[in-house]
């Protein structure tokens, strides 16, 4: 059996006690996987879901908790953030033997080039821009508190902990030097700034994890992949998207499945977010750096991950020069460069 495979009979038996309607025909398709969760597409008595599960392997120990990720589900749930709702959560390795997710099936697109058509032109482009920054705005001012989520983050000194807490990842998955990284963490450490307020944050907000409707004019559908969320300071949302926009003359983002050409100024796209939050965005450069540096750490460890023989995924052994160019970016953010 493939390590991604399914137990349909397992999982049937299992629909069976949790939907409506009685006993019912499964067929499930695996649809993404790999690199992070794994998603498949169940349909069963004429309706559609997706199950997302963790992956077999986690690139470190604090990734990919689903226990954690379906407690935010049930939260968002009494939220007016777009996601797609949790139908049915398992908290054990009964079924599956993992925990796992049973949520609404979405329709839609995950903006990838080349976009849908309609989509492509510079009008669909800055929409599709517009919605994105108001989607995390929707995340920031959620009252998290309210959703249920105290205790979810440790928002004290959340900005202050988040070289050292990087640094420690990063260690565990160390195989070379990785030049401005001494740097970065210098800099990132005597410019905090201090943290406005507390909010719900995606911690992977980027137009990878939102899907649009398919339908023309663009509208955000759902935010998707909740892996990384967690309590602390919503600028690194925003950050985390903007240090991967290009603009006409930057050099290539991580984003390369973006085609940037035509999309709206970062600058814009961050008064926008001051507007909807009340957030003050001048100390973007230290989010975008930070966002570079964490990203960067992660991907790490997904390259010694390749490195120990542990995957083959193509994307892994791209870390090999997608790592210091990211920390490069967040050198010229923090132009230190």
């Amino acid at each position: 059996m493939n390590e991604m495979a399914i137990d349909v009979g397992k999982l049937s038996q299992w629909l069976d006690t949790v939907l409506p309607g009685g006993p019912a025909a499964v067929d499930v398709k695996q649809i993404k996987g790999g690199a992070s969760n794994v998603i498949y597409r169940v349909q069963r008595a004429g309706k559609t879901y997706a199950l997302r599960r963790p992956p077999s392997v986690k690139n470190d120990p604090t990734s990919n908790n689903m226990r954690r990720e379906l407690t935010l589900l049930k939260a968002l749930g009494r939220s007016e953030i777009a996601h797609p709702r949790l139908v049915a959560a398992c908290e054990d390795d009964a079924v599956l033997g993992v925990p796992f997710a049973l949520m609404e099936w979405v329709e839609g697109f995950s903006p990838q080039a080349p976009f849908p058509e309609g989509f492509s032109t510079p009008e669909a482009k800055r929409a599709m821009a517009e919605e994105l920054i108001d989607g995390i705005a929707t995340v920031s001012n959620a009252d998290w508190q309210a959703l249920g989520l105290i205790g979810f983050g440790k928002p004290d000194n959340f900005l202050e902990r988040q070289v050292d807490r990087w640094l420690s990842q990063l260690e565990r998955a160390r195989s070379r030097d990785l030049k401005y990284l001494d740097e970065i963490c210098v800099w990132l450490r005597e410019n905090t700034p201090v943290m406005q307020r507390a909010a719900l944050i995606h911690g992977d907000y980027q137009f990878i994890n939102v899907m649009f409707a398919p339908e023309l004019p663009p509208k955000l559908a759902a935010i998707v992949d909740w892996e990384s969320a967690t309590i602390g300071d919503p600028l690194l949302d925003l950050g985390w998207v903007l240090a991967g926009w290009q603009e006409p003359g930057e050099g290539t983002t991580h984003a390369t499945y973006v085609d940037w050409a035509g999309f709206p100024p970062r600058a814009e796209m961050a008064a926008r977010y001051a507007a909807k939050t009340g957030l003050d965005v001048r100390a973007l450069p230290f989010y975008m750096a930070l966002a570079l540096f964490k990203l960067a750490v992660i991907m790490e460890g997904w390259y010694f991950r390749h490195l120990k023989g542990e995957s083959s995924h193509p994307a892994h052994k791209a870390m090999e020069t997608e790592v210091p160019n990211m920390l490069a970016r967040a050198a010229a953010f923090a132009k230190i460069a």
